[in-house]
This record gives structure tokens, sequence and C-alpha cells, in this order.
């Protein structure tokens, strides 16, 4: 498993590492308005899944706008930004910043995503900070795990690998 910490200090990831060429594993989350997305709704589209502990920090925050950014600049790519926030916070948030281009979905009820992709810590139930990019036939072709989860992603190579995707 990745090395994460979390302010400096080591937490413990729960679940399974995901790494390129895998087969993305299905989770199930919730939208805003609480019906359950899986993997398969967004089949036949490269995914770009942004995983965030809190939407409502900073870098989490900044994260998310960026890649909301990006995303109206992609063809054929969805981008959710997954986190443990309750949907009426994602939906809140979403609301009052404009976001538009992508789509919030809360691990919260379950921590499905995050122990299918190896997120989930332990220590605090949030998800570690990461990236994965998944292609339109469900296979992973990027995966960061942010090693510090205050600090960014490199947001130009998952950009790049969700155009490359197909």
């Amino acid at each position: 498993m990745a090395n994460i910490t979390f302010k400096g200090k080591p937490v413990t990831l729960v679940g399974n590492e995901v790494k390129v060429g895998d087969t993305a594993p299905d989770f199930k989350v919730l939208a805003n308005d609480l019906s359950e997305v899986t993997l398969a709704d967004t089949k036949g589209h490269v995914r770009l899944i942004s995983v965030i502990p809190s939407i409502d920090t900073g870098v989490c925050d900044a994260q998310t706008r960026r890649f909301n950014e990006e995303a109206a600049k992609l063809e054929n790519v969805k981008v959710l930004t997954i986190s443990v926030d309750l949907p009426f916070a994602q939906k809140r948030w979403c609301g009052a910043n404009g976001i538009e281009n992508v789509q919030t979905l809360s691990d919260h009820r379950d921590v499905s995503f995050g122990q299918a992709y190896g997120v989930l810590i332990k220590e605090l139930r949030l998800l570690a900070r990461a990236v994965f990019v998944i292609d339109s036939n469900d296979k992973v072709t990027y995966v960061e795990y942010v090693p510090e989860a205050t600090n960014h992603p490199n947001y130009e190579a998952a950009i790049e690998a969700a155009k490359a995707a197909k």
C-alpha cells in the first residue's frame, strides 16, 4: 500500500491499492439527490476520479475547482469528485461555487469507494487524496495516491492521462 501522511503523521489506508492496468473496481456512492451511483453508470466514458478528504477545506476546494475548469475542455470524460462529505454539504458547496462540470459523490454511507480503491483512512474515516483515470473499458490508466493528504495532486499529469485514455 501507498505510504500516506495526514498533516505529517502516518495513517493507515484500508482497502486494496489500485494499479495502472487493473480492471477498475466497482463501487456504490451517493449523488447529491441521494440516488446510488456505481462505476457502471459512467460506462463508455473516460472517468477522471478526483478523491478528496473534505470539500470544505482549502486544498480540496482548489482541487475541485481546478478539475471543474478542466472538465469543460475534455471530450467524453466524466469528472467525478468523491469524498465522505454528506451529499447535502456537497450540493450546497457546488451551488455556492458554481460547480457544474464535476459530479460530486458521497462515500459517507458505505465507504464502498474508499475500500475498493484503498483510500479510506482508518484513523479519520476520511478518504486520502488521490486521482484515478479509468478508460471507457474500465481499465485503470492513471493512479496517483498523493503522499501527503494536505498537498495538491499532479493536475497536469492527471489531465493528460484523461486526454490520452480512450
